[in-house]
């Protein structure tokens, strides 16, 4: 890219990174020290600007990025990436959004050990949820370093490593020292600003081909180089029996896993109610339907006026086709409209990562403080005296300084991984945390809360269940090796021929659960059940 193009680019990154130092900073002079404050916020967040977090915590860099880029190669195919991801949101309003809030404090085992034996509950849905965020986290790391490395000249590798870095040491500072306060204003500001940037090159496209969507298609068609068959079915997913299972496979994955995520999940414990955690999804539903529908227009306006050759050559993936369709529609190269149009797309795109990673690495910290440490330490502390000083760790407040420490863990984790898978699709990636979700976390949670022989064995069992074998397949996947664009190229230990583990992963979770409950000594307590039912439902004692 010119110089013109990079300056331009920095500049409002340098703002934008300024403006969210800014909010922190602000945020972190008020009192973030207890567990209410850092992990929900408070509770002080109206459903409309829930609605707007909920909307920029999930609309990350595979939606505007890597959702985009697979339409401009595949077409018809990308585009049922937009239906899976929005239609999800109709199991989290039907199914999750309000109980949950109901039935939990901060994270998704506060509501799997409502009625179990809370320490191994707690530490296998701390794992699960772990597990989950730094999948997402890496997905956002590699659409950071594709985004910057097309800014610096498309084959800046040393460009694409310090940027994976650098996101991972902000994502940090924010959740660090800003807590959900501080997360949720930044996501805020990012949904207006990805709202806005999407409309504006949503309108931008359509006028260039004077409204008409069909011309649009057809132009489409006639540049990707398939013809017809870019806009009809099979283009990706079909063929052979392993690609159509593939892509059944991916479609329940993304429509199970968003109920599952864990970052998604601890966004209703920041509303005062169930009824405004409900409202917040209907928010957030309007926000991310409208953009899903433009990611469509964008990803076949870059592959009829970028042309499908061109957004591969600049990044394999596709994760570059909507930076380089608005510097097509800005003019192209050395235009002026062109350089300010790629560097605002940019910047917006760079905000949006920033803004995921730092809900993710929220919830992540929080599951292993809340869930991992706390069980741990009560098992330390049942061996010890009660008397405790107030300055030890067995406060809350050493509780969150746990977070703290955490999120620079699974910041570090989640550098090296985005390293290592530098040229896979963002929301390729990001439907393997999808199925991760929907196969460990969705069938504890939905057991939890409507099965009443549910058990702790079962909960257990359904975790790890979903979530050794969704692990395992992908380790075992033409992801890790033995393809051209796996993350070891040079390796072949492929066993498992589909690249999402979800049409396996997510019945044998079920499966768990159902088989260790059944199974369990442990008869269930249905007073407790009843007791969590009749809370789940009418929000009495919720906090």
């Amino acid at each position: 890219m010119s110089g013109d193009h990079q300056a331009s680019a920095l500049v409002l990154f340098s703002l934008f990174i300024a403006a969210t130092l800014g909010i922190t900073t602000w945020v972190s002079r008020k009192r973030q020290g207890s567990p209410e404050e850092f992990y929900a916020g408070g509770r002080l967040f109206s459903p409309m600007e829930n609605g707007f977090a909920i909307a920029g915590d999930y609309l990350s860099a595979a939606s505007f990025l890597g959702i985009s880029g697979l339409i401009a190669l595949y077409g018809y195919d990308g585009m049922l990436y937009s239906v899976g991801f929005l239609v999800a949101w109709l199991v989290v309003l039907l199914l999750v959004a309000e109980l949950v809030r109901n039935c939990g404090r901060f994270t998704l085992a506060d509501v799997v050990a409502a009625r179990m034996r809370e320490r191994p509950v707690r530490i296998a849905a701390g794992t699960s949820s772990v597990a989950v965020s730094v999948l997402y986290l890496v997905a956002q790391m590699v659409g950071a370093g594709s985004l910057v490395a097309l800014l610096l000249g498309g084959t800046s590798e040393a460009a694409r490593a310090w940027t994976v870095v650098g996101v991972g040491a902000l994502m940090v500072i924010y959740v660090s020292w800003g807590g959900m306060r501080a997360t949720t204003w930044i996501q805020i500001v990012k949904a207006v600003l990805l709202m806005a940037g999407a409309i504006a090159l949503t309108v931008l496209v359509l006028t260039r081909f004077h409204g008409d969507v069909g011309r649009l298609l057809a132009s489409a068609a006639e540049r990707s180089g398939h013809g017809r068959d870019f806009l009809a079915p099979g283009l990706r997913y079909g063929g052979d029996w392993t690609a159509r299972l593939d892509f059944i496979s991916l479609g329940l994955a993304l429509v199970l896993g968003t109920a599952g995520l864990p970052h998604i999940l601890s966004r209703f414990y920041t509303v005062p109610t169930a009824r405004a955690a409900r409202r917040s999804v209907v928010w957030s539903i309007g926000l991310i339907g409208g953009f899903y529908l433009m990611t469509i227009v964008l990803g076949f306006g870059a592959a009829a006026l970028v042309g499908t050759d061109e957004v591969r050559k600049s990044n394999a993936a596709g994760n570059t086709a909507v930076p380089l369709l608005a510097l097509n529609l800005g003019g192209g190269a050395g235009s002026t409209g062109g350089t300010v149009l790629f560097a605002v797309v940019a910047a917006v795109a760079f905000a949006t990562i920033l803004a995921v990673v730092a809900g993710i690495t929220l919830a992540s910290s929080a599951s292993v403080a809340h869930d991992l440490y706390a069980s741990l330490r009560r098992r330390r502390d049942a061996g010890r005296d009660s008397g405790a000083g107030p300055g030890r760790s067995r406060t809350p407040y050493g509780e969150v300084a746990v977070a703290r420490v955490a999120a620079v863990g699974i910041g570090v984790v989640s550098i090296g991984l985005g390293l290592l898978a530098g040229d896979l699709n963002v929301a390729f990636l990001v439907g393997l945390a999808f199925a991760v979700a929907a196969s460990a976390n969705l069938p504890a949670l939905l057991y939890s809360l409507f099965w009443s022989r549910f058990t702790t064995r079962g909960a257990v069992w359904s975790v790890y269940g979903g979530l050794v074998p969704a692990v395992l397949l992908v380790v075992l996947s033409p992801v890790v090796s033995g393809s051209p664009q796996a993350l070891f190229p040079g390796l072949d230990f492929q066993l498992f021929p589909l690249q999402n583990p979800g049409l396996v992963s997510i019945p044998l979770g079920f499966l768990g659960g159902w088989l260790g409950t059944v199974t369990s000594a442990e008869p269930p307590d249905e007073a407790k059940h009843a007791e969590t039912e009749v809370r789940s439902l009418t929000g009495a004692g919720a906090v």
